[in-house]
């Protein structure tokens, strides 16, 4: 029996959420929200130093595969020998706030992002959402693993470490609640402007 973690007011849990329901109607089974690879996946947004047009085709910031084990992991307190492959991969960045149904739908825009994201062979997910110093422009970060359940991207103190600012999924925690300045409630609806997204398999 899976055990579903309490949905707080966090866009990074929403979008799990909207992902999952994704797979399911699919007929893949629900991937498992990973805080650590979650944490990573924030970690992964702020190598881009809120340059969003560094996103894109060219992605002239790409944080390379080392970065994952000398530096993201480190910062959210995984234990590096836990690290699996990251099987895929969906960022984006825009210069207005969207709520999750929204971000999904720009994030996840063709046919090969849906081969990424209803691939059998995934097994955890985990979802980062962050502004620049509280602000635009907002970046989206999914990380997809193949890694075993409870053995993969392992925290070493059992809870990541909070790095603010920013949210991820699995923390168990109210984005809104931790900066003000974050326009992450349910009440902010703003218009689609000036998105750009990718998603690919590394």
């Amino acid at each position: 029996m899976q055990i579903v973690a309490k949905l707080t007011d966090n866009p990074a849990d929403e979008l799990v959420a909207v992902l999952n329901a994704n797979r399911t109607a699919h007929k893949s089974s629900s991937l498992a929200d990973n805080p650590g690879l979650a944490c990573i996946a924030l970690q992964y947004i702020k190598a881009y130093q809120g340059d969003c047009e560094a996103v894109g085709e060219s992605d002239a910031k790409k944080p390379p595969d080392s970065e994952f084990a000398q530096t993201f992991a480190p910062s959210c307190g995984v234990d590096e020998s836990t690290l699996s492959p990251i099987t895929g991969r969906f960022l984006g960045c825009q210069s207005k706030y969207v709520q999750p149904s929204e971000a999904f739908s720009m994030l996840i825009k063709n046919e090969k992002s849906l081969e990424i994201l209803y691939n059998k062979n995934q097994t955890e997910i985990g979802a980062a959402v962050t502004g620049t110093d509280g602000g635009a422009p907002y970046f989206w970060c999914v990380l997809l693993s193949n890694g075993k359940h409870n053995s993969s991207f392992v925290l070493e103190d059992g809870v990541a470490k909070i790095s603010r600012p920013g949210c991820f999924s699995g923390a168990n925690d109210d984005c809104s609640g931790a900066d003000v300045s974050y326009p992450f409630g349910h009440k902010w609806v703003y218009a689609v402007t000036a998105f750009i997204a990718v998603g690919y398999a590394f």
